[in-house]
């Protein structure tokens, strides 16, 4: 493994992530894993994989979260912080941004571009199953776990449907794979004490368990926003478009926005790379309550993400440790085939049935599917072309 980087460099790496990751979570693991497992080499499929399976068992934005994990690997919870705020940023300025009036989002939402960033998703997603699959499912029982795995989503397409796979790949890994040799950990050094760990998820569940008796104690209009938001991000599993009916009813409902504010608000952050959970931003510049205008939209963002990186920072400590184990490795082997599955049943829905949507857009994603696996094109690079001959012929 290459020596570790430093601040700057992971801040600058996540940043580069956030203003190009176009396409959901789903597709922004698969660029995630291009520039940090792939291009950077900071850590192996192996370990990459876990932090995959660890993140879909926990509340929040998963592709953010992974995003934390692995900037903390390299340099503790700076590093998290670090990794998280490049890859926040851009989406979050934006968001901000069309709030305040300073663009004009919401137009261009229905444009021939961001259905060609809808169609390269769907090129990026399929070259980081193939990739992993054949590293994580080379044998005929790992293949059947990941197949397995993608039909049961397709069929039960819940938000709990994800973690159950995961949970019972593992299960079914710790039981298969117990007589096999355990193979070696990713050599990734652990940082971070159990104690830190067990604070972290103990502020965590105060914070969850607190917030609304004091908001609701002293009235105050910045600690009621704040406790929603918190609340959502603690509470939401699946990530994402999840999110959305949930915002809805804590921002809506009592008078706070406008249904069609909010709905121009989906618009504009389906257009932005980045995690959606960024709309956040939109909601708290907006919001008849709290502190309003960029003060707000920070004040909304550091809520809505702050228990999912207490979460990761909490049980990182405690995973790393356990992951060494043999039958925690053979765990890992079974949930690691199953994230494959969850990836493969992504491309499908919702990222094929997204991004495919005639001959054109086939041939679209063909061709930077053969730009990013054959002439090895930066995914950058690619997104940029796929947005730029969407707007041409889509």
């Amino acid at each position: 493994m290459p020596a570790r980087p430093s601040l700057p460099e992971i801040f600058l790496a996540a940043l580069r992530l956030g203003c190009t990751s176009f396409g959901g979570p789903v597709a922004h693991l698969g660029y995630f894993r291009t520039e940090y497992v792939e291009r950077r080499r900071w850590l192996d499929d192996a370990h990459y994989a876990d932090l995959v399976a660890l993140c879909q068992f926990l509340p929040g934005p998963a592709s953010s979260q992974v995003g934390f994990a692995v900037g903390w690997l390299q340099r503790g919870l700076a590093g998290g912080l670090a990794a998280w705020i490049g890859f926040t940023l851009p989406s979050a300025a934006l968001m901000t941004a069309f709030a305040l009036g300073l663009t004009r989002l919401g137009a261009a939402a229905a444009s021939g571009w961001l259905q060609g960033l809808k169609t390269a998703a769907v090129a990026v997603v399929a070259q980081a199953v193939w990739l992993m699959a054949v590293r994580l499912c080379p044998d005929r029982p790992r293949a059947t776990l990941a197949l397995g795995a993608a039909a049961v989503l397709l069929l039960l397409p819940a938000a709990w449907s994800q973690v159950a796979v995961i949970a019972l790949g593992a299960a079914l890994g710790a039981w298969w794979f117990r007589q096999n040799e355990a193979g070696p950990a990713a050599a990734v050094p652990v940082l971070g004490s159990r104690r830190a760990g067990a604070l972290a998820l103990v502020l965590f569940f105060v914070l969850l368990a607190g917030l609304p008796a004091v908001a609701h104690l002293t009235g105050n209009p910045a600690l009621v926003v704040f406790d929603r938001f918190y609340r959502v991000g603690s509470l939401v599993f699946g990530g994402g478009h999840v999110i959305l009916p949930l915002l809805e009813r804590e921002v809506v409902a009592p008078g706070w926005l406008s249904h069609d504010q909010f709905l121009a608000g989906y618009g504009a952050a389906q257009a932005l790379p980045g995690p959606l959970f960024t709309l956040c931003a939109y909601l708290g510049a907006l919001l008849r309550v709290g502190p309003g205008g960029w003060l707000g939209a920070l004040w909304a963002v550091a809520a809505i993400f702050l228990p999912s990186v207490l979460l990761v920072a909490g049980t990182l400590p405690f995973w790393q440790q356990l992951r060494h184990r043999p039958a925690a490795q053979a765990a890992l082997r079974g949930a690691n085939a199953t994230v494959v599955g969850v990836l493969l049943a992504a491309l499908y829905q919702p990222v094929w049935t997204s991004g495919i949507l005639g001959v054109r857009s086939l041939a679209l994603a063909l061709a930077a599917f053969a730009g990013l696996q054959v002439w090895k094109l930066p995914p950058w690079a690619v997104v940029l072309a796929a947005a730029a001959l969407g707007q041409a012929f889509l």
